[in-house]
């Protein structure tokens, strides 16, 4: 076989693995990893069963890949966010409208958070996607210090930091399945709202 021609099938078996990730997480998302079907995930991707078993040894290993992706992703975003040189209140902006528009611009984002939500509940995945979502706590630190850092600049208001971290993540956990549930017709909300949430009022001047 010619280099052009492995290239070539390199290239088709990549298309085919994405094709296979795509749908497995929608219907991750939609039916939780207990009531998809391996078959299921055959189907919505128009190749066989077996040609899938080529790709994947099962629907568990399709899960824990995509929750990995899905932690690797939004861990190196939020350490890369922590690290720029910017104002508490312009990274939680930053951060905010980021989300976002994420939401706005591919729908497979709200599906990784309702991955992510089902993966930190459910007791019923395999130990390896577990420890995965320990990650978790890892997201809610780096916030918590960004809010921190707000605070004492009198930037952002005086709760407690860890629970304004909850507060962050757990809006845009409910705008995931929001938007999961509106489809099409959803529209993200104005990114002041959410960043309002966090700001300390500034008292008018007499």
């Amino acid at each position: 076989m010619s280099p052009r021609n492995k290239e070539l099938n390199e290239e088709i078996k990549d298309a085919r693995r994405e094709q296979i990730l795509s749908n497995a997480l929608k219907l991750f998302a939609r039916k939780g990893l207990a009531a998809t079907k391996i078959t299921d995930i055959s189907t919505a991707s128009n190749i066989s069963q077996g040609l899938l078993y080529h790709y994947y040894k099962s629907k568990e290993q399709i899960f824990v890949e995509l929750l990995r992706d899905a932690y690797d992703k939004m861990i190196a975003a939020a350490l890369v966010l922590e690290s720029l040189p910017l104002s508490p209140l312009e990274k939680i902006k930053m951060a905010i409208e980021k989300l976002l528009q994420g939401f706005d611009e591919n729908k497979d984002t709200a599906y990784y958070y309702l991955l992510i939500n089902q993966a930190s509940i459910f007791e019923a995945i395999p130990d390896e996607a577990k420890e995965i979502v320990k990650g978790r706590f890892l997201l809610y630190d780096v916030i918590t210090r960004i809010i921190t850092d707000g605070q004492k600049d009198g930037t952002f208001k005086k709760y407690d930091a860890k629970d304004m971290a909850v507060v962050f993540w757990t809006s845009l956990n409910g705008l995931a399945i929001y938007n999961a549930v509106q489809g099409e017709k959803f529209k993200a909300p104005d990114a002041n709202i959410l960043i309002g949430m966090f700001i300390e009022k500034v008292s008018p001047t007499n």
